[in-house]
């Protein structure tokens, strides 16, 4: 019988501890921290590197560690129907210039998809909600702001009767913008659509990840949320 082949560690070539590691990544995503910041941070305790190796290991292990959390997302969420969506899109300045950042968030604030676009037209949203759709299959209703575009896009994939508009509906999407933004003033914006779009998908799972609703739980329910949410984070890519 043959042996199952046992994947190898992404670790392996390096010799820092996977523990160092994930403790970098999540001060940098997950808060409003800059690169040195983080090499401050991680001196106070210790550990003594440049912030250039801060940069490295994110963008080599970031999507790694995003792509671990939204496996284990959708094999617990498997068998539920994401009911509603809010979609809405936010400018960022890419290189001085202005680019738009789409995002779709859950009944429960979780951020389901990031897509960043030159334009602001049909097009984009459709393309937006074209990879929405196929990753996270259709929702009962989805609710937008007045934009012409998502009305154009929904009648192109045939969800008119799903779409619904409405003065303070979209509040929960706009304010999950708020995280994003904090972390988009320590980053001093972005230079390229490429590093943007990486950054909101990464950021957007390591949210949904510690998003323990602290504010509508009492201390001990979050208190062993926060302690659940940390000993995953600890295993990510064991």
């Amino acid at each position: 019988m043959p042996r199952r082949r046992v994947p190898a560690s992404p670790f392996r070539y390096f010799k820092t501890s996977p523990e160092v590691i994930r403790l970098a990544v999540m001060m940098y995503v997950r808060y409003p921290l800059s690169l040195r910041n983080v090499e401050d941070l991680l001196f106070e305790r210790g550990i003594d590197i440049c912030h250039e190796t801060v940069r490295y290991w994110w963008n080599r292990f970031g999507p790694l560690f995003a792509a671990d959390i939204w496996r284990q997302r959708v094999s617990r969420m498997r068998g539920f129907r994401q009911w509603r969506w809010h979609l809405d899109e936010m400018y960022v300045k890419v290189n001085g210039e202005m680019r738009y950042l789409w995002r779709a968030v859950d009944h429960e604030g979780e951020v389901l998809e990031s897509f960043v676009t030159k334009e602001r037209d049909k097009a984009a949203a459709l393309r937006f909600m074209k990879k929405a759709l196929k990753r996270h299959g259709s929702p009962d209703a989805i609710t937008t702001d007045g934009l012409r575009s998502y009305k154009a896009a929904m009648i192109e994939l045939g969800n008119t009767g799903k779409q619904e508009v409405g003065r303070w509906a979209n509040n929960r999407v706009e304010n999950s913008h708020l995280a994003f933004r904090r972390r988009e003033r320590a980053m001093l914006r972005f230079r390229q659509m490429k590093s943007l779009q990486k950054f909101a998908s990464v950021h957007a799972n390591l949210h949904n990840h510690f998003n323990t609703e602290r504010h509508l739980v009492s201390r001990s329910d979050f208190k062993l949320r926060r302690s659940a949410a940390l000993a995953e984070w600890q295993g990510l890519v064991g």
